[in-house]
């Protein structure tokens, strides 16, 4: 049985055949994440002081690092290769207009004009629960059309979508492996907790990007600003004539609106609001390599996107020898480079030894 590589940073971008690799044996196959490891693979984002792309880099110009060892670079390529690519959007009652809109548009340029033809894709969407809408294609209007027939509603099951959608990403046939997850306020219905969905991503090679939508600052397409959760304590209506000026009530203990976070629950603990958790969206993006992007208007969804698109045309794909851990820790990555002051590099954090 062919033994497999862990991608320790998801997005591969290395093109070719690696070394080693035998007539007819399928990239994705050799670098897909399973017990046994031969190497841990390494994708780097490198950018200058004003976050450009570093171009024409080598092998020569990284160190990388394994619980604080540095370790022998085998491998480097800096091609792009095709990707499998999930995207998860937010379809909740709080996406109703504009921004549901603008997200539309994003997408329909973001599959049909900056992704490769040989990329492949699927598409979740989320509300009180998720929902996979189309599964791996390269048909980029069967995926739009999926799309176009929904409409927002409910409430926001953000970690069970994500939940779901990293295994999946990890079945992808392309060497390279990402979601982006677009959404607009906090998590507001998942069974799944915070912890138990970062322990997931650290457990895959997939790559994770989200791009948040500042709820408090976003408008709707009726030029006025969303409306936000009503706020305790509660007013009491103007008395009639004759009687006491109005005072405040405290805040009822029951019943709790049905698609708020209810007291003791996981997602309770940051309170309710229309804005994007940007905290939990770095929980889930960091470790993997990937990053979180808050945009303020409905606007910028679509270069934020184009962004997410560039970056992955455009990393460096390292691989050194595996250590042989099989302890199912977490070892730790880091990758510096030798020359270039103010450069900042982004990779995948470390992996678990399965």
């Amino acid at each position: 049985m062919r033994r497999a590589a862990i991608v320790a940073s998801i997005v591969v971008l290395a093109a070719g055949r690696p070394a080693g690799q035998q007539p007819g044996q399928q990239q994705g196959d050799r670098f897909r994440f399973r017990t046994g490891v031969e190497l841990v693979n390494v994708t780097a984002t490198v950018t200058d002081r004003n976050g450009r792309f570093v171009p024409s880099l080598t092998r020569e110009d990284f160190i990388v690092y394994e619980d604080d060892e540095p370790q022998a670079i085998s491998h480097f390529n800096s091609e792009r290769v095709p990707v499998s690519l999930g995207i998860v959007i937010d379809t909740s009652g709080s996406m109703e207009g504009e921004k549901f809109l603008a997200a539309k548009r994003a997408l329909n340029r973001f599959l049909v004009d900056l992704l490769d033809p040989n990329d492949e894709v699927f598409l979740y969407r989320f509300d009180a629960h998720p929902e996979l809408l189309e599964g791996w294609t390269s048909d980029r209007q069967r995926v739009l059309r999926a799309f176009n027939r929904i409409s927002p509603r409910g409430g926001t099951a953000l970690y069970d979508a994500v939940a779901e959608a990293v295994p999946m990403a990890q079945t992808g046939s392309r060497r390279k492996k990402a979601i982006v997850i677009i959404s607009d306020g906090n998590d507001t219905s998942s069974q799944t907790s915070l912890r138990a969905v970062q322990q997931l991503i650290r457990e895959t090679e997939v790559l994770v990007y989200a791009i948040g939508i500042d709820g408090r600052e976003t408008e709707s397409t009726a030029g006025r600003t969303s409306p936000g959760p009503p706020r305790f304590p509660i007013p009491v209506p103007m008395p009639f004539p004759g009687r006491r000026p109005p005072r405040t009530l405290p805040p009822p203990t029951q019943p709790y609106p049905p698609h708020y976070p209810q007291p003791g629950s996981g997602n309770y603990r940051r309170g309710y609001s229309d804005a994007v958790d940007v905290a939990a969206l770095r929980d889930l993006t960091d470790d993997s390599g990937g990053r979180t992007e808050i945009i303020r208007s409905v606007r910028d969804l679509d270069p934020a996107t184009a962004s997410v698109a560039d970056e992955l045309s455009k990393q460096y794909f390292l691989a050194y020898p595996s250590r042989g851990h099989k302890d199912g820790r977490w070892h730790t990555i880091r990758v510096e480079m030798r020359r270039g002051d103010g450069y900042v590099v982004r990779a995948r954090r470390g992996y678990i030894a399965s």
